[in-house]
């Protein structure tokens, strides 16, 4: 699914970050459809109610694999959205919902912003196949980290391979780091990627982060809103 770039503004403080974060989302969504138009009204409703069956097999993931409920989060490295949401979003939900075993946590790219997107989404794959989910969950919180708050979005070449491999030796032996970039160069991590990216187009995903839980789109708008859609989802409701 082809996606336009989409001109953000730095986030402010607010008395509730989760809450900002799903407005911001919003904010995305909207600007999306409006640049884009992907979507009809009709498809978009369409997209993102509609039951699809969803493979989490080869998918990086925090907490308990028998966890009932499978939340997913799609996100952009390049995105500010995103940054905030790791930052501030995701600890609460690591507390309440995948420390106690009620959900897991999915983690799928959503590569919409650039040529950096992409490289940095398949060169955090190829963490993930070559070094497993411990490593691609740290590489994947540093990227965040690490992410400028003063570049603008449609600026490239910023998540450049040197970058990323840089940013790798900050957690990996030099053994690992050969291992990461050769699978890299022999874009061995392009498949991960792709059907991450063709889950965006089943999904009907518009901005990032955009969460799903059981494959159903999330809607709410606080953390207890998210809370009551996984135990309704546990009970099978």
């Amino acid at each position: 699914m082809s996606k336009n770039k989409k001109n953000v503004k730095n986030v402010s403080n607010s008395s509730s970050k989760f809450i900002f974060w799903v407005i911001g989302l919003i904010a995305v969504g909207i600007l999306g459809l409006i640049f884009l138009g992907n979507f009809s009204d009709k498809e978009e409703e369409k997209a993102g109610t509609k039951q699809v069956k969803i493979d989490y097999s080869n998918q990086p993931f925090l907490g308990d694999e028998s966890a009932p409920v499978s939340i997913i989060e799609f996100g952009d490295y390049k995105c500010p959205y995103c940054k905030d949401f790791a930052e501030t979003a995701v600890p609460t939900i690591q507390k309440e919902l995948i420390d106690t075993g009620k959900a897991k946590f999915y983690f799928m790219h959503d590569s919409f912003i650039n040529v950096d997107s992409e490289r940095s989404a398949k060169f955090a794959e190829s963490v993930y196949q070559e070094l497993g989910n411990e490593m691609f969950w740290k590489f994947h919180d540093l990227l965040y980290k690490k992410q400028p708050e003063d570049t603008k979005y449609e600026k490239i070449d910023y998540f450049t391979e040197e970058f990323l491999i840089n940013t790798l030796k900050e957690i990996a032996s030099d053994e690992e780091i050969d291992k990461v970039v050769k699978n890299f160069k022999e874009n061995k991590s392009k498949d991960l990627w792709e059907e991450d990216m063709e889950y965006v187009a089943k999904l009907g995903v518009t901005g990032t982060p955009a969460l799903f839980v059981n494959g159903k789109r999330f809607e709410g708008k606080t953390i207890d809103d998210l809370k009551e859609m996984v135990e309704k989802e546990a009970e099978g409701k």
